[in-house]
């Protein structure tokens, strides 16, 4: 399968109480082509870590209002599609949206960290999708196991398409659908939710990298 191909297959999926970033298109916030932009997004990150043969996915839970939902690109705000461009090397990757550029905390430490790093990673969730409240799309929620036994199939072809030698999984979510995964796997907390401060320290660790100051600093708050 291509990744024109995987493409195709994320926008047919559709389930009550999801937007599908790569199908759908937001009445309020949406550019009319929003749907294509986001999907030709993804198309670029995916060909570019590809063809630069990226070993590493890192793994989140599903995406969120501010991030992915707005992007199409998983773990990563509007602030940060031309970091996007800059460090994985994809071309022009285009806002979707209408307004002021959004950003979302999770993204933010995600994007400091990379960029500390210095090198690029493949970002995915267990759901690739934004699932929301009842009524209110503008809300975040944990997608249920019924729709993670239904989307795991595409973190399965994005292994088998980049043949990674590590995986790392964001949060309780991701562990629990790498448990069985064949792929060494390095758990990290959440950055949410007060996790910031393990979660660059477990992966500056693993790459042998500084903390970035960012995070010094919060950590500096926390003992304060």
């Amino acid at each position: 399968m291509s990744a024109s191909e995987f493409i195709c297959e994320l926008q047919s999926f559709s389930a009550e109480r999801v937007f599908n970033p790569y199908r759908d298109v937001c009445p309020d916030w949406d550019r009319a082509d929003a749907a294509a932009t986001r999907s030709g997004n993804l198309k670029n990150l995916l060909e570019a870590v590809h063809a630069s043969g990226v070993d590493t996915i890192w793994v989140a839970r599903d995406l969120g209002y501010r991030g992915g939902r707005r992007t199409g690109v998983p773990l990563t705000d509007e602030v940060h599609l031309n970091t996007v461009e800059r460090l994985f090397g994809t071309g022009s990757l285009v806002r979707a949206t209408q307004g002021e550029i959004v950003a979302e905390r999770t993204a933010a430490v995600i994007w400091k960290l990379l960029g500390t790093i210095g090198r690029p990673v493949m970002l995915w969730n267990v759901f690739p999708f934004h699932p929301h409240e009842e009524a209110k799309p503008m809300t975040n929620r944990c997608h249920t196991a019924k729709e993670r036994e239904l989307t795991l199939p595409f973190l399965w072809y994005l292994i088998e398409f980049l043949k990674p030698k590590q995986l790392v999984a964001i949060g309780r979510d991701a562990q629990a659908a790498l448990e069985d995964s064949p792929i060494p796997v390095i758990n990290v907390r959440h950055p949410s939710y007060g996790g910031q401060r393990e979660f660059n320290e477990t992966l500056a660790d693993f790459y042998k990298v500084d903390v970035p100051l960012a995070a010094k600093q919060e950590t500096m708050k926390f003992f304060a």
